[in-house]
């Protein structure tokens, strides 16, 4: 895939501007129907540390259609009490270290792809009106993202700090087609709307299951631990449950964990993996008043397709620094 054994590593400020919401979008329904039929993909592993507290995560793929592979690895809290993304992509083919991504930018546009692809393939088409808890860089993220795939009429947006939801608002209201505004409690972005999505911190459930109207298609992309949930357990009762990797959902998807603990549901009410929906593999929506859930924990599905993406991108404009990585079998036999 490329002309030689360099590698090129790419900062976050040459990827930031790289490609547009609905570019991160069709490579990552790419990636997702790979997986749909049959593409290797790891669930997250997370190390964590006490004192101080922090997290070493990572996840891989393989897209084999796509001709790569590889995945995220990042450290957040510790000491300094923030985080640094790195992607190393390989082809898959050859094995070549093809780039090391700095994944600081690309975050918020490759997680909200995933969820755009799952609001794609669950919501229902004439969709027009999405409730959004949660203000920061995830929000923002998703609903750009979203507004690509549903002709989007209304988004009502909620969040703790009211300065957050209305700057984000006002924010998002420019930029936008759609009219984007700040409302005073969760059940206000929850109530009548087409798509909720939950993008946040929260370790507790932020609405309550039985606001959902008939139809309604739920996306929750904050939360990958096992003990926290921005869902509560009548949500994931009443719906058509759908996450990113099956493998993953007993391991961190809390939400639902917790309402297996509760005895409401068990592992049979998982529908279906998001990529074998998207392949055709199985069903999506089956009614216009089903209610649909995307259980977003991220994966290295998004993470890798969006990484081809950017390094594709950045290889036309001429964008990077090459470094060269030497071959195991001539670092270990010195010849």
């Amino acid at each position: 895939m490329s002309d030689d054994d360099t590698t090129l590593f790419l900062r976050s400020d040459e990827l930031a501007g790289l490609a547009t919401p609905a570019e991160y979008v069709d490579a990552v329904r790419e990636g997702y129907r790979q997986r749909g039929t049959g593409a290797p993909a790891n669930p997250r592993t997370k190390l964590t540390n006490d004192d101080p507290w922090g997290m070493l995560t990572g996840y891989t793929a393989i897209l084999p259609e796509s001709g790569v592979m590889g995945g995220y690895m990042y450290a957040a809290g510790f000491a300094n009490r923030d985080a640094k993304f790195v992607l190393p992509l390989f082809d898959s083919d050859s094995g070549e270290l093809l780039a090391m991504l700095d994944g600081a930018s690309m975050n918020p546009f490759k997680t909200g792809a995933a969820g755009a692809v799952g609001v794609d393939a669950l919501a229902r088409e004439d969709a027009t009106t999405l409730g959004l808890v949660g203000s920061g860089a995830q929000a923002r993220g998703q609903l750009r993202a979203v507004s690509t795939v549903r002709d989007l009429d209304r988004v009502n947006v909620y969040s703790p700090t009211k300065d957050n939801r209305e700057s984000f608002a006002a924010e998002m209201n420019e930029e936008l087609d759609a009219t984007v505004g700040a409302v005073a409690t969760s059940a206000a972005a929850v109530e009548g709307s087409d798509v909720v999505i939950t993008a946040t911190t929260a370790r507790e459930p932020v609405f309550d299951g039985e606001l959902l109207a008939d139809g309604a298609h739920v996306t929750a992309m904050g939360q990958y631990d096992a003990s926290a949930r921005e869902v509560d357990t009548t949500t994931i009762e009443r719906a058509t449950y759908v996450p990113d990797l099956r493998d993953r959902v007993m391991n961190d998807a809390g939400s639902f964990i917790h309402a297996v603990e509760e005895g409401v549901v068990d592992e049979d009410h998982i529908h279906a993996e998001l990529g074998e929906v998207v392949a055709g593999e199985a069903p999506g929506r089956r009614s216009d008043d089903e209610i649909t859930m995307f259980d977003s924990g991220g994966t290295g599905i998004e993470t890798v397709a969006a990484g081809k993406l950017l390094y594709e991108r950045a290889r036309e404009q001429g964008l990077g620094e090459e470094l060269h990585f030497s071959p195991a079998s001539e670092a270990l036999t010195g010849r």
